[in-house]
């Protein structure tokens, strides 16, 4: 009977959390994303929550902390450590070869390339370059470790095969 008013509880905060979610992420993908990973956390713990506390507080409390610990993963995995004598890779300049239209139509042949992929490959390969780790991908995908390893690294032959002038 509880799990029953818990779900449908939180199937009417739906519309509350998809605008909340995006208005933290500014990108409706990453909302749905967003909203999808929130629900799936308070199903796995509702358990825990515990009756007369703000059930919408709770739920928006949730969401918050998932987009926070996604933004710091995010931060930690473009944080550069220079470790090297006289720091020298934090003198150098940092260009990233967009400022040239040479860079950004790279970029877009890149991207084009990428997209060109089947979604069982692209989709893996996308996730990899964001910065998941091999075990997060498979878990979100439903596959196992060995599947997406390998698409990942026919995603990057490929990539590299169509790209050779680049080299």
């Amino acid at each position: 009977m509880r799990t029953s008013n818990f779900q449908t509880k939180l199937l009417s905060l739906q519309g509350n959390l998809l605008n909340f979610a995006y208005m933290l992420t500014s990108n409706r993908d990453d909302a749905y994303d967003l909203l999808q990973d929130t629900t799936l956390k308070a199903l796995d713990n509702e358990d825990k929550y515990v009756e007369n506390v703000n059930f919408k507080g709770w739920v928006f409390t949730i969401m918050r902390n998932i987009f926070i610990n996604n933004y710091r993963k995010v931060v930690r995995s473009a944080t550069i450590i220079d470790q090297t004598e006289d720091l020298y890779h934090l003198n150098l300049p940092q260009e990233s070869g967009l400022e040239t239209p040479e860079g950004s139509f790279a970029a877009n042949e890149i991207t084009d390339t990428i997209n060109e992929f089947s979604d069982d490959y692209r989709i893996p390969f996308s996730m990899h370059v964001a910065g998941y780790k091999y075990n997060e991908i498979a878990e979100k995908m439903n596959l196992p470790l060995g599947t997406v390893k390998s698409r990942i690294f026919f995603a990057r032959q490929r990539l590299q095969k169509k790209l050779a002038d680049y080299r």
